[in-house]
């Protein structure tokens, strides 16, 4: 059946059921008033600071369908706006969801749609309480998601100081591989295209390993959404300072340096959409949280004084290497 067919209050109904079936909108019963079916959400808030992002998933911009499954849009749509307020250290409590629609979409690939983006905002504690539909020529999925923050602590671009480490969770470059890897159709084993795939279109929200770099005293995060390089760039920019990066300690994934070779510095530079969290604190800091975190955490370098925003590369023996070879120029 076409969306066209069964309607546009047809099909929100068919998708209040299914939140309500799933049962997600009961993580906060005593703070959630209105969900699903008025004219607006509604809820009372605790006290602490208050945290929104938005953001969009278009056809042709943002994904393919040729590549991505209904359902891995569903869970990457929301997946990148939890993302955001894990990069702020904060909890995220409440999503809003606006479809822009072919009339020529089939409903089935709707509830696919809405499967993958339940069964993460499950995992996340996060409910689902409105949205909107609309008609549009290509498929569009914007989200926005509320949370809020940790007794008040919020971690910010705005906040690294010269001597500071920088620090980076997982493992940079393995979703522009996985990105690489479908556009480019490889043929990889089994295991890596797996593990590739799932980092470009099922990545994890690092929530708990923000809320911990919250709660251990780190100030200053973002999460690798641009690519490392160029979010490193934001940090720098706005804190007015600059930073020394040792290449060599990249942590880049076996299976990316495997298959894609020189590339895969590249990749893990300047690829984006890896979703993990760059932050910079004291050395001692940041060693306590490698101590805790079960995620990886990786040194990188270090925030210095200097030219605002500038990113100086270097290689284990301190020789420079320059930004063209880094990819760069991408940005």
């Amino acid at each position: 059946m076409k969306v066209s067919e069964l309607g546009e209050f047809g099909l929100i109904d068919l998708l209040a059921i299914m939140i309500s079936d799933s049962k997600i909108n009961q993580v906060a019963p005593n703070q959630l008033i209105i969900g699903i079916g008025d004219d607006a959400a509604a809820w009372r808030s605790d006290p602490s600071i208050q945290l929104a992002t938005v953001d969009s998933m278009v056809q042709d911009v943002h994904f393919s369908l040729d590549t991505t499954s209904w359902r891995e849009l569903g869970w990457k749509s929301l997946a990148i706006n939890l993302s955001d307020i894990a990069a702020m250290g904060g909890v995220p409590t409440y999503a809003l969801v606006a479809l822009a629609l072919p009339e020529t979409t089939e409903v089935d690939d709707i509830t696919k749609l809405y499967e993958g983006m339940i069964e993460l905002a499950r995992e996340s504690q996060v409910a689902v309480v409105g949205g909107n539909i609309s008609r549009s020529p290509v498929v569009s999925v914007t989200i926005t998601v509320l949370g809020s923050s940790l007794a008040n602590k919020i971690l910010r671009r705005s906040t690294a100081k010269p001597g500071d480490t920088i620090a980076v969770t997982g493992h940079p470059g393995s979703a522009a591989a996985g990105l690489e890897m479908l556009k480019n159709k490889l043929a990889l084993p089994p295991e890596t295209a797996r593990y590739l795939r799932d980092a470009f279109l099922h990545p994890v929200p690092r929530l708990a390993e923000g809320q911990l770099l919250a709660k251990r005293g780190v100030i200053t995060a973002i999460d690798i959404s641009d690519g490392l390089l160029s979010d490193l760039r934001h940090i720098c920019e706005a804190s007015q300072v600059s930073a020394r990066l040792n290449v060599d300690l990249l942590p880049i994934h076996p299976a990316v340096k495997e298959n894609f070779g020189k590339k895969a510095r590249e990749l893990a530079l300047s690829g984006g959409e890896d979703y993990e969290l760059l932050f910079t604190a004291a050395a001692a800091v940041v060693e306590r949280i490698r101590a805790e975190m079960e995620h990886p955490v990786t040194v990188i370098g270090k925030i210095t004084a200097g030219e605002h925003g500038k990113i100086s590369l270097f290689d284990a023996g301190g020789r420079p290497v320059k930004m063209g070879q880094m990819g760069w120029e991408h940005f």
